[in-house]
């Protein structure tokens, strides 16, 4: 069973995505903003990342660059509500770039693409 870490500060939706990924079949770990999302990668490296960008304490693309300074064979996937962040250059280092939204279909498909 291939492990996904799901990094998103926003209750409901990670509860949406935790739900749903498992569903796939999936394993889910979840963490709440970068730091914390860091730490999970050092306790269980998981297979997938699915990282939001605005996020207290440490945003996605910071922890982003920590992940891959030590994993740097690790897919990533932007997972945000701003496509601003698409032209940001260290946006680039992720695998995939996928618009938050209600229907999963295309950040599922990514995920299956990435693993």
């Amino acid at each position: 069973m291939k492990t996904i870490l799901v990094v998103e500060d926003d209750k409901n939706q990670l509860l949406l995505y935790e739900r749903e990924l498992s569903y796939e079949g999936y394993n889910i770990i979840t963490a709440k903003d970068g730091l914390e999302a860091i730490k999970k990668v050092k306790e269980q490296l998981p297979d997938l990342i699915v990282m939001d960008i605005n996020m207290p304490k440490m945003d996605g693309i910071e922890a982003i660059g920590k992940i891959l300074s030590e994993h740097k064979k690790i897919p990533i996937i932007i997972n945000t509500a701003y496509s601003s962040y698409k032209d940001d250059f260290m946006s680039w280092s992720a695998n995939a770039y996928v618009i938050k939204s209600s229907d999963l279909k295309e950040l599922k498909n990514k995920i299956k693409e990435l693993i």
